[in-house]
């Protein structure tokens, strides 16, 4: 469990151990009850689907929970870094030296 997960983020869902699902965090709003939240996923598959799920405050960082029996676990998605472009641009390279047997044939002679 990193950073904390907020709206916007993208969570991977875990059923039963085995990733299932991607998801978006939609809205997170306050319930009735302390310390639970009113989680509105929008699933990142064909068709979209829209979900509201009631959670604790540690389910939606990546404590597992059960529904319907069944284990479900949030995991926050990092993107991996961009890699940064080179601060100077490459040099071309040097033309293969004459001496070292390459060949080059004229494209008009071949038509010939």
């Amino acid at each position: 469990m990193g950073e904390r997960t907020v709206v916007k983020d993208i969570v991977l869902i875990y059923l039963e151990d085995q990733p299932y699902s991607f998801a978006r965090i939609e809205d997170i709003r306050d319930d009735w009850k302390k310390g639970w939240n009113h989680v509105t996923l929008l699933f990142l598959q064909v068709p979209l689907q829209q979900v509201t799920w009631i959670l604790r405050d540690s389910y939606i960082d990546g404590t597992e929970f059960t529904m319907d029996g069944k284990r479900i676990r949030l995991e926050k998605v990092i993107a991996p870094e961009t890699p940064q472009p080179p601060s100077e641009p490459e040099q071309p390279k040097e033309p293969a030296d004459k001496k070292s047997g390459g060949k080059i044939i004229s494209f008009e002679k071949l038509k010939k």
